[in-house]
Protein backbone atom coordinates (compact mmCIF):
# COMPACT_ATOMS: atom_id res chain seq x y z
CA UNK A 1 0.00 0.00 0.00
CA UNK A 2 1.49 3.34 -1.05
CA UNK A 3 1.49 6.16 1.48
CA UNK A 4 -0.92 8.89 0.30
CA UNK A 5 1.48 11.55 1.61
CA UNK A 6 4.96 10.54 0.40
CA UNK A 7 4.07 7.66 -1.98
CA UNK A 8 6.41 5.25 -0.19
CA UNK A 9 5.39 1.63 -0.68
CA UNK A 10 6.20 0.42 2.81
CA UNK A 11 3.90 0.79 5.79
CA UNK A 12 3.09 -1.15 8.91
CA UNK A 13 -0.38 -2.07 10.13
CA UNK A 14 -1.08 -0.54 13.53
CA UNK A 15 -4.64 -1.77 13.95
CA UNK A 16 -7.16 -3.91 12.03
CA UNK A 17 -10.91 -4.00 12.51
CA UNK A 18 -13.57 -5.92 10.70
CA UNK A 19 -16.63 -3.91 9.67
CA UNK A 20 -19.88 -5.18 8.16
CA UNK A 21 -18.41 -5.50 4.67
CA UNK A 22 -14.72 -4.59 4.88
CA UNK A 23 -11.51 -4.80 6.87
CA UNK A 24 -10.38 -1.41 8.14
CA UNK A 25 -6.63 -1.08 8.63
CA UNK A 26 -4.87 1.81 10.34
CA UNK A 27 -1.36 2.11 8.86
CA UNK A 28 1.81 4.05 9.53
CA UNK A 29 4.23 4.93 6.73
CA UNK A 30 7.75 3.64 7.44
CA UNK A 31 9.24 6.57 5.53
CA UNK A 32 7.41 9.71 6.73
CA UNK A 33 5.73 8.30 9.85
CA UNK A 34 2.27 9.67 8.96
CA UNK A 35 -0.80 7.53 9.55
CA UNK A 36 -3.63 6.68 7.18
CA UNK A 37 -6.57 4.29 6.92
CA UNK A 38 -7.25 1.69 4.25
CA UNK A 39 -10.30 -0.48 3.63
CA UNK A 40 -10.22 -3.92 2.08
CA UNK A 41 -13.48 -5.05 0.46
CA UNK A 42 -14.44 -8.15 -1.42
CA UNK A 43 -14.77 -7.29 -5.08
CA UNK A 44 -18.30 -8.01 -6.20
CA UNK A 45 -19.70 -8.39 -9.71
CA UNK A 46 -20.44 -4.89 -10.99
CA UNK A 47 -23.95 -3.67 -10.28
CA UNK A 48 -25.56 -1.82 -13.19
CA UNK A 49 -27.74 1.21 -12.52
CA UNK A 50 -30.76 1.70 -14.77
CA UNK A 51 -31.23 5.45 -15.23
CA UNK A 52 -34.60 7.16 -15.75
CA UNK A 53 -33.99 7.35 -19.52
CA UNK A 54 -33.22 3.62 -19.71
CA UNK A 55 -29.46 4.06 -20.04
CA UNK A 56 -27.22 1.90 -17.89
CA UNK A 57 -24.03 2.72 -16.02
CA UNK A 58 -21.91 0.95 -13.44
CA UNK A 59 -22.84 1.60 -9.81
CA UNK A 60 -20.38 4.01 -8.20
CA UNK A 61 -19.83 4.20 -4.44
CA UNK A 62 -18.04 7.47 -5.07
CA UNK A 63 -21.05 9.00 -6.82
CA UNK A 64 -23.26 7.87 -3.94
CA UNK A 65 -20.78 9.35 -1.43
CA UNK A 66 -20.67 12.67 -3.33
CA UNK A 67 -24.47 12.92 -3.26
CA UNK A 68 -24.54 12.29 0.46
CA UNK A 69 -21.71 14.77 1.08
CA UNK A 70 -23.58 17.44 -0.87
CA UNK A 71 -26.80 16.84 1.08
CA UNK A 72 -24.88 16.86 4.40
CA UNK A 73 -22.78 19.92 3.59
CA UNK A 74 -22.47 22.28 6.59
CA UNK A 75 -24.42 19.86 8.80
CA UNK A 76 -23.06 18.21 11.98
CA UNK A 77 -22.63 14.81 10.33
CA UNK A 78 -19.32 12.98 10.62
CA UNK A 79 -17.52 11.39 7.70
CA UNK A 80 -17.87 8.05 9.51
CA UNK A 81 -21.66 8.45 9.51
CA UNK A 82 -21.64 9.26 5.79
CA UNK A 83 -19.42 6.26 5.07
CA UNK A 84 -21.77 4.06 7.13
CA UNK A 85 -24.72 5.30 5.04
CA UNK A 86 -22.84 4.52 1.82
CA UNK A 87 -22.08 1.01 3.16
CA UNK A 88 -25.68 0.49 4.25
CA UNK A 89 -27.20 1.57 0.93
CA UNK A 90 -24.76 -0.50 -1.13
CA UNK A 91 -25.27 -3.55 1.10
CA UNK A 92 -29.08 -3.29 0.78
CA UNK A 93 -28.87 -2.93 -3.00
CA UNK A 94 -26.54 -5.91 -3.40
CA UNK A 95 -28.77 -8.05 -1.19
CA UNK A 96 -31.90 -7.25 -3.17
CA UNK A 97 -30.59 -6.84 -6.72
CA UNK A 98 -28.28 -9.28 -8.43
CA UNK A 99 -27.14 -7.35 -11.51
CA UNK A 100 -29.29 -4.28 -12.19
CA UNK A 101 -30.89 -1.67 -9.92
CA UNK A 102 -33.15 1.24 -10.91
CA UNK A 103 -32.06 4.71 -9.78
CA UNK A 104 -35.39 5.04 -7.97
CA UNK A 105 -34.33 2.28 -5.56
CA UNK A 106 -31.03 4.01 -4.84
CA UNK A 107 -32.73 7.36 -4.23
CA UNK A 108 -35.35 5.89 -1.90
CA UNK A 109 -32.73 4.10 0.19
CA UNK A 110 -30.57 7.22 0.44
CA UNK A 111 -33.59 9.24 1.56
CA UNK A 112 -34.47 6.60 4.18
CA UNK A 113 -30.93 6.69 5.55
CA UNK A 114 -30.83 10.51 5.61
CA UNK A 115 -34.27 10.73 7.25
CA UNK A 116 -32.86 8.85 10.24
CA UNK A 117 -29.65 10.92 10.45
CA UNK A 118 -30.56 14.54 9.67
CA UNK A 119 -33.84 16.09 8.53
CA UNK A 120 -32.22 19.07 6.79
CA UNK A 121 -29.92 16.80 4.76
CA UNK A 122 -32.95 14.63 3.97
CA UNK A 123 -34.95 17.60 2.65
CA UNK A 124 -31.96 18.81 0.60
CA UNK A 125 -31.56 15.43 -1.04
CA UNK A 126 -35.29 14.93 -1.52
CA UNK A 127 -35.69 18.35 -3.16
CA UNK A 128 -33.16 17.41 -5.85
CA UNK A 129 -34.13 13.75 -6.15
CA UNK A 130 -37.88 14.37 -6.31
CA UNK A 131 -37.39 17.50 -8.44
CA UNK A 132 -39.73 19.74 -6.46
CA UNK A 133 -41.37 22.20 -8.86
CA UNK A 134 -43.23 24.35 -6.35
CA UNK A 135 -43.60 25.15 -2.66
CA UNK A 136 -46.69 22.97 -2.30
CA UNK A 137 -44.78 19.84 -3.32
CA UNK A 138 -41.99 20.86 -0.97
CA UNK A 139 -44.46 21.26 1.92
CA UNK A 140 -45.95 17.80 1.28
CA UNK A 141 -42.49 16.38 1.95
CA UNK A 142 -41.77 18.52 5.02
CA UNK A 143 -45.11 18.29 6.88
CA UNK A 144 -44.73 14.59 7.81
CA UNK A 145 -41.28 15.40 9.26
CA UNK A 146 -42.74 18.17 11.40
CA UNK A 147 -45.48 15.85 12.67
CA UNK A 148 -42.94 13.14 13.49
CA UNK A 149 -40.73 15.63 15.35
CA UNK A 150 -43.68 16.92 17.39
CA UNK A 151 -44.70 13.39 18.37
CA UNK A 152 -41.15 12.79 19.67
CA UNK A 153 -41.42 15.88 21.89
CA UNK A 154 -44.62 14.63 23.50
Amino acid sequence: MNCPFCRNGESKVIESRTTADAVRRRRECLNCGRRFTTYERVEMAPLQVIKKDGMRETFSREKLRRGLLKACEKRPISSETIEAMVDQVERELRQEFEREVPTSQIGERVMAALREVDQVAYVRFASVYREFKDVETFLKEILPLIGRERSREL
